[in-house]
């Protein structure tokens, strides 16, 4: 097994242990991310941009979740936040409260954060998903026209605690336009194209998020 975080396999999605131990130097390179990434977890940013957050679990089934991350306009919930969230196969039990608490429809970053975890966020892609012209399910979750461009970020969410590093899930991101872009992305999180997704992986996953009825 390679010791790398830089290079992850799809298969479709992604298949890896559940639990790595790091040689130092990368876990401190790890680590080093960990304290060097965005203080806001994306609930927070929600918060303090909309004035309001909350998360409506849409689909929840063998490891995969489908959660609209919103905000409230006039009382009415718009989705700031379209995630798909694939979960390893094999989890561990030295998380096993906190996940408990996740499938009951918590957010991930503050059900973890509120327990001392730290979280990396490892970005395997930074690009845009064009929603269909016509009625789509997140375009009526975010209350938009079809037709627009949005923010996509997917990336591996890895746990860090005690000099061990456990790989949870590979979560992909769409964002409405009003919240976050491209640009405002790449910003954030240090992100290298050079070494990012073959063009057909990234068609893989814009058809599984697009895939939500």
């Amino acid at each position: 097994m390679t010791h790398s975080i830089w290079c992850l396999q799809f298969l479709p999605l992604v298949a890896y242990m559940a639990v790595t131990k790091l040689p130092p130097v990368v876990l401190a390179a790890v680590l080093g991310a960990c304290a060097a990434e965005p203080v806001l977890l994306n609930s927070e940013r929600i918060q303090r941009k909309f004035g309001s957050y909350g998360i409506d679990v849409l689909a929840s089934e063998a490891g995969l979740r489908r959660s609209s991350l919103y905000s409230l306009d006039d009382g009415h919930h718009v989705c700031r936040t379209y995630a798909v969230v694939q979960f390893v196969d094999q989890l561990d039990e030295r998380y096993g409260a906190e996940h408990a608490q996740v499938l009951a429809g918590n957010s991930i970053g503050a059900t973890f954060k509120a327990h001392g975890w730290k979280l990396h966020k490892q970005t395997v892609h930074i690009g845009t998903l064009r929603l269909p012209d016509g009625d789509s399910t997140i375009s009526s979750l975010m209350r938009i026209d079809g037709g627009h461009e949005l923010a996509l970020h997917v990336y591996q969410l890895l746990l860090v605690r005690d000099d061990q590093v456990f790989d949870y899930a590979m979560i992909m991101e769409t964002h409405h336009p009003d919240y976050l872009s491209s640009e405002d992305l790449h910003t954030l999180y240090d992100f290298d194209s050079d070494s990012g997704l073959p063009a057909m992986q990234i068609e893989t996953l814009s058809e599984q998020i697009m895939g939500a009825k």
